[in-house]
């Protein structure tokens, strides 16, 4: 396939229309984001500020009725989210004239395949730092109030996420072993539980152990069981896979990582793998058994109403380069990320024991 043509322009084997499909295509297939996220709202955009405004549910008050009493009408809220495209990525990559004519490598496709991969990590990054409510400067949790999501009471918020959702130690009652007198804001330290065990370890959390505190959490919040999702990183994996034999293969069977979902249903959440997970300090990979509060990672629990994205390639050019003999080929990438549910969210910081 020849980009650049004797005239300096593009020939017919190269249309910026049929690249940008492409691009989006891929991206969306490798995207863990956008299988977890309602993104209803793809293809509403087109400029970086654009507002797309989603409708809340409306609120109906339930009366008893009292005979010969009239009843009370309420009036409506016409209230909605407003989800803002705020964020912005691009690629530009430049095609060389003779090396166009002398390779049998299309590296058109390549770099696009590359580019909607890098984007779609990109997005991953932000949006999974987002949903955590984690600072992106300490990997700690956020601690100011911010955005306009459907929270319960602001004193029980830590920037866009419920507290009582943003699960530690001091969560699981079973384990008792502390460096210190609180373990308020520690870390969970996880192991699998040994085969045979009948009895809760009092210091650590099994795997199996903190899936289940997650999904009572939700169901404690009335959220929804359909649409339940779980995003772990590789080090929780494998405790999971290693949780004695409670977990059939099956579990972890399928066609693959697609979307990096390794398994369908435990505890009722499909489960995905990603390594743009949150962590602080040296990670969840720094064992022991004892309270950290410096050295963990974050997983995530949720459901897929919980947070709304709209994302779009919206921008693909070519042109000349002006100073070589090269094509450019150029794009930019428009997405949004708003919390409409902080009850369907959870998090848990951990540590491997």
């Amino acid at each position: 396939m020849a980009i650049g043509t004797a005239g300096g322009g593009f020939d017919g084997n190269f249309s910026p229309i049929m690249y940008s499909k492409q691009a989006q295509i891929a991206l969306r297939k490798a995207s863990v984001v956008s299988a977890i996220t309602n993104n209803s709202y793809f293809g509403e955009i087109a400029n970086q500020g654009d507002v797309v405004r989603i409708q809340k549910e409306p609120d109906v008050t339930v009366n008893a009725l009292q005979r010969h009493t009239a009843i009370s009408v309420e009036k409506l809220d016409d209230q909605d989210f407003q989800l803002t495209i705020d964020k912005a990525n691009y690629f530009a990559f430049k095609m060389d004239d003779i090396e166009d004519q002398f390779s049998h490598v299309d590296f058109v496709s390549l770099a696009a395949d590359r580019a909607a991969y890098k984007m779609a990590d990109a997005i991953d990054v932000d949006i999974l730092q987002y949903m955590t409510g984690t600072n992106p400067s300490t990997g700690q949790y956020a601690t100011t109030v911010s955005g306009t999501a459907q929270h319960p009471t602001a004193s029980e918020i830590n920037g866009e996420f419920l507290k009582v959702n943003q699960l530690d130690m001091s969560d699981f009652s079973n384990i008792t072993t502390a460096a210190s007198s609180s373990t308020t804001g520690d870390s969970v330290p996880v192991a699998p539980r040994l085969p045979g065990a009948t009895a809760k370890a009092n210091n650590v959390a099994s795997p199996l152990q903190v899936i289940a505190r997650m999904a009572r959490q939700l169901d404690v919040q009335n959220i929804d069981s359909r649409g339940r999702y779980l995003v772990v990183d590789p080090i929780f994996v494998e405790m999971l896979k290693d949780e004695d034999s409670r977990l059939l293969n099956a579990d972890f069977g399928g066609s693959g990582l697609m979307n990096g979902q390794v398994a369908a249903n435990i505890h009722g959440f499909r489960v995905h793998v990603s390594n743009n997970l949150p962590t602080d300090g040296t990670g969840p990979g720094t064992s022991g058994v004892t309270a950290q509060d410096d050295n963990f990672g974050i997983i995530l629990a949720g459901q897929e109403e919980a947070v709304a994205t709209a994302e779009q390639i919206n921008k693909v050019e070519n042109y000349r380069d002006p100073d070589s003999f090269a094509d450019i080929v150029r794009g930019m990438h428009l997405y949004g990320r708003k919390i409409l549910r902080p009850q369907g969210l959870v998090t848990v910081r951990y540590n491997a024991a």
